[in-house]
């Protein structure tokens, strides 16, 4: 008899995810013998990379038939039931395909004990049989929210873990509920449609970041842990109504459902996607009407800038503003809105005011963004 449903679920979710890994850095699956087996697959001495005596040939360094070096790939782990799910599933799939898999846990010093919390999930995910296993305290700044700081703080920490091992990939055990939540957060932002598009299946620098989950429900990760008898722990930061999150999941989530029905989660979900694919498009429509727009020095031409579509005219612009040290975090939709004033209502009015100390002005038909 197979696995459980949703163990056979979150494992297929992180096998497809190792498959994209293996063909971005050139390697073939390499099954492991006692895989072979159990799927009654016979090999010969030829094949299999055996002499005589059954002893294993091995070729030459530097020949043509030496394989690179297997990709390490991490799993980001809170201890959590979605992120245990995920590290569960990584120790299971990733050696069946020649992937040497390793864990991380990093301890925000939010809560009293967070440190020995943090020691006892790295334990549990050597215990899974991964290797290398990091466990790492940060310091959680003010800027943003607690929120944000605190996901600043987690990513840096992942970001130096990836570049201390040489990993290929990190993964996330980010849900679709979860993609559910930040769609609804972006909304209330009132952002634009990058903000609906939610989390991507892929980001940072060179695709580091993979998120095999968010097609799953919570629910789902959940089972998997217990039907496998894997102990987790529920951050009771994510029941704190001080959490614009919290608040989400505990109470606007189950009011949206109780007022619109079931399905609300995968609604959102199927949003965020649509929204990436037209968010997308709509970057690189931008990308390349920002040459046309440009004179012969470099600067922005106001009447190519009207004639472009408002939503493809504001990304040229927030483009020229991140590009002239306006930090993108800090850049909003109300900023924009005011440079774009300079073009479609211009009436002899100041300079722009942008984060980073970044000065927007119309002179003689041209748009200036610099530091100011």
């Amino acid at each position: 008899m197979g696995p459980h449903p949703a163990v056979a679920a979150i494992r297929l979710a992180v096998r497809r995810v190792l498959h994209d890994i293996l063909n971005e850095t050139g390697r073939t699956p390499a099954y492991s013998a006692t895989a072979g087996r159990a799927r009654g697959e016979s090999r010969t001495a030829h094949d299999s990379g055996t002499g005589e005596a059954g002893r294993p040939t091995v070729p030459a360094p530097g020949t043509p038939h030496e394989r690179p070096p297997s990709p390490l790939v991490l799993v980001a782990c809170s201890g959590g039931a979605d992120s245990m799910a995920l590290a569960s599933a990584l120790a299971f799939e990733a050696p069946k395909l020649g992937i040497r898999a390793g864990g991380i846990t990093v301890d925000h010093g939010l809560q009293p004990g967070s440190d020995l919390r943090a020691e006892e999930v790295a334990l549990r995910l050597r215990e899974l049989g991964l290797d290398p296993v990091d466990s790492v305290a940060v310091t959680v700044g003010r800027e943003g929210g607690p929120e944000a700081a605190a996901r600043d703080a987690r990513y840096a920490a992942l970001d130096a873990a990836a570049a201390r091992h040489g990993a290929a990939a990190i993964l996330l055990g980010h849900t679709r509920d979860d993609q559910a939540e930040t769609v609804l957060l972006g909304l209330a932002r009132g952002s634009g449609i990058r903000s609906l598009s939610g989390m991507a299946a892929v980001s940072g620098a060179d695709g580091r970041y993979r998120r095999p989950f968010l097609q799953l429900d919570r629910q789902t990760a959940r089972k998997a842990c217990m039907v496998q008898s894997l102990p987790v722990w529920d951050d009771p930061h994510n029941a704190d109504p001080a959490y614009t999150r919290s608040r989400l999941r505990h109470e606007g989530l189950p009011a949206l459902e109780k007022a619109l029905g079931k399905g609300v989660v995968e609604a959102l979900a199927r949003t965020a996607q649509l929204s990436r694919d037209d968010a997308d498009a709509l970057d690189a429509w931008a990308s390349q009407a920002e040459t046309a727009v440009r004179d012969a020095t470099g600067l922005l031409e106001c009447a190519k800038l009207y004639a472009l579509p408002p939503a493809v005219r504001r990304r040229v612009l927030r483009r020229a503003a991140i590009e002239a040290g306006a930090p993108a975090g800090s850049l909003f939709a109300r900023h924009i809105e005011e440079v774009d004033r300079l073009i479609t209502g211009w009436r002899g009015q100041g300079a722009i005011n942008l984060p980073g100390k970044v000065v927007a002005q119309r002179q003689g038909g041209r748009l200036v963004i610099r530091q100011g």
